[in-house]
């Protein structure tokens, strides 16, 4: 039986290398995909990895319907037995149920990749509707790390190494042109907004064991 499958975790946890790998893995076993995207980092329709792999994808828009796309491929004669979505959280819900449908009445496997929460620890629509819908959930088994040493678990939006938490839900960041920027944190920290920037200026350094000349 096809499943509609969501694997997630926080950035940096490697869930973009992680869908490169299952297109490569369902290819090599003779099965025919498709792969999607919606703003990636890059820019371009693409799918990469902050390892350096990379692959062309179809960029998914707002008024592409996955149905639609996969009936009018099986009614060229083309053949489809896996989808491949990074970035799904920030997919429409209505993307999701279409996905959902794709697998039950196509018996089409559909992987999908992405984060639970915004910099806000709320969950993005699209992800909620992943975990309501999804035949399996799979929470990614590398652990990213706050810069305080512990594992993180929140993601949390920087402009100039300062936390914000208002905005918009969708701003792509970590680009080099780009204003805004993205980093993992432990609970502790994301509540109390400490980046990395500002735990090197705000933390105090250990005395060194010698006095300066």
């Amino acid at each position: 039986m096809a499943e509609l499958t969501y694997f997630t975790g926080p950035m940096d946890c490697g869930k973009s290398t992680l869908a490169l790998q299952v297109a490569y893995t369902e290819s090599e076993a003779g099965r025919k995909g498709r792969l999607f995207t919606m703003l990636d980092r890059s820019g371009e329709p693409a799918i990469t990895s902050r390892i350096g792999l990379t692959a062309p994808a179809t960029e998914v828009t707002a008024d592409l319907d996955f149905w639609r796309y996969v009936v009018a491929e099986l009614t060229a004669g083309q053949r489809i037995d896996f989808l491949v979505c990074d970035e799904a959280q920030f997919f429409t819900v209505a993307h999701v149920d279409q996905l959902a449908r794709v697998v039950d009445e196509l018996q089409i496997d559909v992987f999908c990749f992405g984060i639970l929460t915004d910099f806000r620890t709320q969950l993005f629509p699209a992800s909620q509707r992943l975990v309501e819908l999804c035949d399996r959930m799979e929470l990614l088994q590398v652990r990213p790390r706050c810069w305080c040493g512990e594992p993180a678990t929140h993601n949390a939006r920087t402009v100039n190494g300062q936390m914000v938490t208002e905005g918009s839900q969708v701003v792509v960041g970590d680009t080099d042109s780009a204003e805004v920027a993205y980093q993992v944190l432990c609970r502790r920290h994301h509540r109390r907004r400490v980046t990395r920037q500002v735990a090197a200026v705000t933390l105090s350094p250990e005395p060194l064991p010698f006095e300066r000349a």
